[in-house]
Order: C-alpha cells, then structure tokens, then sequence
C-alpha cells in the first residue's frame, strides 16, 4: 500500500456525502457551537451535503435553540437527544438504525476551530489509506480568551505540557496506537460496539487499545490539524486532568496495559511529592524534589515570558503544576478504586 501526500481541500471524495455523517457531542456549547457548523459546512459543498448531527446532553444555554435555528441555514443538520450527556454515549447513538447506510463518521468537538475542507480532506484521507481504521489528526492549543489560557496555551502542547504526545502539536504523519479522533469507518466501530460508555474519560484510548488488538491500524495525518480551545481556568484544567488520570487508570485496568514514559512521569512526581511530605519535617533532602520541580516549571513559565513578551506566559508555572498533579492524583485513585482482580 502507498501512503498518498494529504489530499487537496478541493478533491472531492470518492464516497458519497450520503455515507458520511458528521456527529457533534455538545453540553452548554452556546458560545461556540455556531461558529463550529458554519467552519464545517457553510464553504464546504461536500460537507453540507452529508448528514451532520448535533447530540445534545442536555444543554441549558441556548446551545439547543442555535442548532435548531440554523437547519433552515443547513437542511442536513439535525438535533438529537443524548439523556446519558456523555461524548461515548453521544458516539455510540451512531450505532442505531437511523445510520445503518453510514459508512464514515467524523468527529467533531463544539469546542475547537476547524480549516476550510476538514470533512471532506479526512474523507478522503481515510479512502487513500485503504489500511486505516480510524484517522486521527494533531491538535493546535489556541490562546483566545482568558490571561490563563493564553499563557497555558504557550506550554499545553510542549514536552513538558502534553509529554510529547504526537497528536498534540505533533508535525509527523505515521501509524500510531492513539490519537485525537477524527474519522471512523462505521463498520469497524459497529464491530467494536463502539465506546465503552463506562468511561468518562479516556473513552477514545480504550477504543483505540480494543481497535489494534482485533488487527485495526490508526493513521495520524498531522497536515490534516484543528485549534482547541484549552480549559480557560485553573480549576477547570484541574477538573480535565483528574478526570483523564481516572479514565487512564480505568484502561489501564481493563486491558492489563502499561503505562507510557509520558505518563509516568506525573504519577512519579505525586509519589515524590508525597516522600518529601514525609520527609520534609526530619531533613532537608526531603526539600530537593519540590525545589527541583518549582525551578523547573518556574524557568519554564520565564522563558516563555521572555520569549512572547506576554505577562500571561507566568501561568504556565501553575498550569503545569495542577495538570500534572491532578493527572497523577486522578491516575491513583482511580487505581485504588478498580476491584483488585481488574489491576494488572
């Protein structure tokens, strides 16, 4: 099999838009879930013509009442209910009758920024690699809004922010385990049963781990990219992270997997944390480690200052320090919590 270069947003795709769907999960996106569909469909002909489908979990702003204002606008878009509010649920409403004839699912988030022909460049990029199972594309932090992330925006996708996550930022294109979910062939994800809505978080992980483990390959097509908007307070980026250290923890469980170099380094630096708790109130050693991380994440955050000229690059010292210790927080308790004959 050849791997082609990304194809040009103006090739239309050899599949029918009638099998293409486009699903959205949404929960109180108000703020950005206009901009999302007219990014995705309003200079798109290929996009427009296939089916694009709101799942909303039971928004309380005026998410519901944009969407349903918008279908004159977009005769393809409809709004569906997702009482279970979660994005595995809403994924997994694709596994009903109502999109039997689908072939391609593409997956959207209300909270990112989407480049001219994305539906149509990811169908045509899952048609080139005849071996691909799903298409997964890099991400881009965006710095619009709040002082905080425009300064965490500034480190969310560098090695020490994301650990070097080839999906977050990355520039190479290859066959990967995991990456931020893009395109599905429908009948590979039939086949699975979709996600595991057990999940919270981390449900696109699991999926991913059940996918190469009955013989799917995922293709990471890094000219094919979004923005995302990155959590715009620090509690809000703690709550994300526990949440992803749950979630990993509960797959980690689930598959008897290891974890990735990556992603022990935030459980190492809670454990060392906790030793130098201990430690602290006998001897000054037990000092080494939090002066080290703070020199660290501190240094971090000043060279950024310098770099960008931006007094809210200084967030970036915070920022590391709740991601990495809800993450590792998140990781054992959520470890704790699985029935000892799950832990691997």
């Amino acid at each position: 099999m050849v791997i082609q270069e990304s194809p040009n947003p103006q090739t239309v795709p050899a599949t029918s838009a009638s099998e293409v769907v486009i699903a959205i999960p949404t929960l109180n996106e108000a703020e950005h879930i206009a901009d999302v569909l007219k990014q995705l469909l309003a200079n798109e002909p290929y996009a427009a013509a296939c089916q694009c489908v709101v799942m909303d979990g039971g928004s309380r702003d005026k998410t519901r009442e944009i969407v349903q204002g918008l279908r004159a606008r977009y005769p393809n878009l409809s709004l569906i209910d997702n009482p279970k509010k979660t994005q595995a649920h809403a994924m997994n409403l694709l596994l009903g009758s109502i999109f039997e004839d689908a072939q391609i699912a593409i997956r959207c988030d209300a909270h990112a920024e989407y480049p001219p022909g994305f539906v149509q460049n990811l169908v045509r990029a899952i048609e080139t690699n005849d071996e691909a199972s799903s298409i997964v594309i890099s991400m881009d932090a965006r710095s619009a809004g709040s002082c905080f992330r425009r300064g965490f925006a500034l480190v969310a996708d560098t090695k020490i922010g994301a650990g070097g996550a080839m999906h977050r930022g990355g520039q190479s294109s290859g066959w990967v385990a995991h990456g931020h979910h893009a395109a599905f062939r429908l009948d590979k994800f039939r086949e699975l049963g979709g996600y595991d809505t057990s999940f919270r978080a981390n449900e696109d992980a699991e999926y991913d781990q059940r996918l190469i483990q009955t013989g799917g390959r995922i293709w990471l097509d890094a000219d094919i990219r979004i923005g995302y908007f990155p959590r715009d307070t620090l509690r809000g980026l703690w709550k994300q992270y526990w949440h992803y250290g749950l979630g990993r923890a509960r797959n980690c469980a689930k598959h008897r997997s290891k974890l990735a170099l990556r992603q022990l380094i935030p459980l190492f630096h809670v454990i060392l944390i906790a030793i130098a708790l201990f430690l602290s109130p006998f001897t000054w050693v037990g000092l080494l480690w939090p002066l080290a991380y703070l020199i660290i994440i501190c240094g971090t955050a000043l060279a950024l200052f310098l770099r960008h000229g931006t007094i809210c690059a200084l967030w970036a010292a915070p920022a590391l320090a709740a991601m990495h210790m809800a993450w590792g927080l998140g990781f054992i308790k959520g470890w704790m919590a699985e029935p000892k004959g799950h832990r691997a």
